[in-house]
């Protein structure tokens, strides 16, 4: 082949061909983003309207009914669901992998503008395409320092208005929320009795409110040589300017809101409410940009954090707190998967030594595992994929298959220089000769793997990168057995050589394995393949002995398959130091009724985070104490999490989690360890029922009966 004879006429070329190679390989280990796990492309549309103060069954009838009337015609929609809660509306639509998603919004938003009417006081509704169920890579929380009483639920505009900004700012950062606070918002506190004096109804002093507090044109005139324009000032800037607006007029006499109550600056009623540690506190959290590298992106957060607690939190007598960082798993992860691709490596190379018994042989053939997978990081820096747990599995089921094609040429060039050829001529014979079955071996395994790359559903995305990195790597080592290979056993394979006239025989041994050639193992091993031979010789005398080998061979394969077959799973759940617990109350509990639950919790895990971490009474407790711990409960849903202080034992948790959930009398808890394939709160281990009626009635009745 030509590329053989090109390899072994041009070494230098080959040699600055292979720096490229590794070079760009390891710059595009600082192009690829890394992350936990490969992204999966699930297009969805979110829409959500607020109806301040609606009833789930208003929000329905009104809103989410008219909604959904005009949005089932949504070109390219394959599924769509809707959440009626108190005083929000929510629509979640979903796309075929591979959709336009800029395109599919605005195509919902011509379709949301044929809504014939929305209630006079509802919001526009607002579209996004976040996924609202993506798991965050990190959570704050925000506590009072020892000694400050204020109220933490009323910072929720302060962290929204100077807090979230900065660090939604961070390059990377999508999104940012704060869950847990109460917005500031002005109060008309009205009282029943004088109303009722004087005939007076809420929407009455509702539409009074809304009239005077507008802006209005008077339009413009000319003064000379300036032209004025006239506006009539409507927005209140005061408690004061509201109590002044005239609600009616009775008996010639106007009605001000002041006759009728009272207006003050206060805070919107608790939706919800976060708890740490047994003290009330509120959440942020980080939602990252997709195919942006977390790491580089943690580093950020981490130091804009640092400086939010010096120059903001720390006046005001607050800390923020960093109490989840998806990092500190991957980090881990990613660092076993390195140990695992080092460590494979590694026996490799101690494999060839013991069979080639040749330092230079051993050379030539592991040379070509780091290329390959140095190589192969190039490819997925320009194929746009990620560095996570997926990839790295795949190339360190490569660093094994790498070998292969390149042993394969080795061992027949070292039968060429068996045969007295000189080392340039042998390493051209034995190259060319096996050139047709090395590639049949390769498509071969390429073959198995490709094809999921072209598979586009969720199955095809997680496993396209370990595909892809097997695929690369595999073509990757033909071309370096194409070209490495005969490069060096031209140039180093041997002890001497012949001279021009072929007078001086190499022997076997000398010639196989040339320079570096340990004698040592000869000794220990120099038997083995004449005792594989022998016995292989022995087996192919009679028909009957083949069959019988391949017999038995066959079955201790299957019988040893079926007995060590593991559990069968579609994702591993990885062994992340984060517990998560969800109840479900009976319907229609407040949020004192929540606290309630939340402190009946915490008395029974106080004891798990009282102690200090790596104390001799901590490290007796299962997960070695909890590290860290959460209460919160928004709408008819509650959950909680728990991170242990031994990350290696945060299972020893779990059954203190169930534990805490079954103590709640009514309540259905589920507590499991968060895989790290989990969205948000949901599990990738679960399975949902869809209950479909025309009656909500029979619905709540079946749902009962199914729980």
């Amino acid at each position: 082949m030509g590329i053989i004879r090109f390899a072994i006429r041009y070494p230098n070329t080959v040699a600055a061909g292979v720096i490229l190679v590794a070079m760009f390989g390891l710059m595009a280990l600082t192009w690829v983003p890394i992350q936990l796990t490969p992204d999966v492309d699930r297009p969805q549309i979110t829409v959500q309207t607020v109806w301040p103060g609606a009833s789930p069954q208003e929000i329905e009838r009104e809103i989410i009914e008219e909604q959904e009337d005009q949005l089932k015609s949504v070109n390219g929609l394959i599924k769509m669901e809707s959440q009626s809660s108190g005083s929000v509306g929510t629509i979640v639509m979903e796309f075929p992998v591979g959709t336009d998603i800029d395109a599919a919004m605005l195509r919902v938003s011509n379709r949301l503008e044929q809504v014939p009417s929305y209630p006079d006081d509802a919001d526009r509704p607002v579209i996004f395409k976040v996924d609202s169920n993506a798991a965050a890579m990190a959570w704050f929380i925000i506590t009072a320092l020892p000694g400050n009483d204020i109220d933490i639920q009323t910072l929720q505009d302060f962290l929204d208005d100077e807090v979230r900004p900065l660090i939604e700012r961070v390059p990377g950062v999508a999104q940012s929320n704060v869950l847990g606070g109460r917005e500031r918002q002005m109060q008309v506190i009205v009282d029943p009795d004088r109303m009722a004096v004087r005939r007076l109804t809420m929407s009455q002093v509702a539409a009074a409110l809304a009239s005077e507090n507008k802006d209005y044109s008077a339009g413009d005139f000319d003064e000379g040589k300036r032209r004025y324009v006239v506006r009539t000032a409507g927005d209140y800037k005061s408690p004061q300017e509201i109590e002044d607006v005239i609600i009616a007029t009775i008996d010639g006499a106007p009605v001000f809101v002041r006759d009728i109550g009272r207006v003050e600056l206060g805070y919107r009623q608790a939706g919800g409410f976060v708890r740490h540690k047994g003290h009330m506190s509120l959440a942020m959290n980080a939602l990252r940009e997709s195919g942006t590298n977390i790491l580089d992106v943690m580093n950020g957060v981490r130091a804009t954090v640092a400086d939010i607690n010096i120059n903001m939190m720390a006046p005001r007598g607050l800390h923020m707190e960093l109490v989840y960082d998806q990092t500190e798993y991957i980090d881990s992860a990613l660092g076993l998967v390195e140990s695992n691709i080092v460590v494979g490596g590694a026996l490799a190379v101690l494999v060839l030594i013991l069979f080639l018994r040749s330092w230079s042989g051993t050379f030539t053939v592991a040379i070509t595992i780091p290329i390959a997978i140095v190589a192969t990081f190039l490819v997925m820096a320009i194929m746009g994929r990620t560095i996570n747990v997926i990839s790295l599995a795949g190339l360190a089921f490569a660093v094994g298959m790498v070998v292969d094609n390149c042993i394969v040429v080795l061992e027949n060039i070292f039968r060429h220089r068996e045969m007295g050829k000189r080392r340039v001529e042998a390493a051209l014979d034995g190259s060319v000769e096996v050139w047709g079955a090395v590639l049949a071996s390769t498509l071969t395994t390429v073959a198995v793997f490709l094809p999921v790359i072209f598979v586009q559903e969720e199955a095809g995305q997680l496993f396209r990168d370990i595909a892809l990195a097997i695929s690369a790597a595999v073509l990757l080592s033909l071309l370096a057995a194409m070209t490495i290979i005969p490069t060096l056993a031209a140039r180093i394979l041997g002890a001497r050589d012949e001279d021009t006239s072929g007078k001086h025989h190499i022997g076997a041994e000398a010639a196989a394995h040339g320079g570096g050639h340990l004698a040592f193992l000869d000794r220990l091993f120099g038997g083995v393949p004449e005792a594989i031979a022998g016995m292989s010789a022995w087996f192919n005398r009679s028909a009957l002995r083949r069959i019988t080998v391949v017999v038995v061979l066959t079955s201790v394969s299957i019988g040893g398959s079926w007995l060590l077959m593991p559990k069968t799973d579609y994702l591993p759940t990885g062994n992340s130091n984060f517990l998560i617990g969800i109840l479900l109350p009976p319907p229609g509990y407040n949020v004192g009724e929540m606290k309630s639950m939340a402190e009946k919790v915490e008395s029974r895990l106080v004891q798990y985070w009282e102690n200090e971490p790596g104390s001799p009474e901590a490290l007796a407790q299962p997960g070695g104490g909890l590290g860290n711990f959460f209460f919160a409960a928004f709408g008819s849903q509650a959950f909680m999490g728990m991170r242990s202080n031994d990350d290696d034992r945060v299972r020893e948790l779990l059954p203190v989690l169930q534990e805490s959930l079954a103590s709640i009398p009514g309540t259905i808890g589920i507590g499991s360890q968060s895989s790290i394939f989990d969205r948000g709160l949901q599990t990738s281990r679960s399975v949902s029922i869809d209950i479909r009626g025309p009656r909500i009635e029979d619905l709540i009745a079946v749902g009962g009966q199914m729980m």
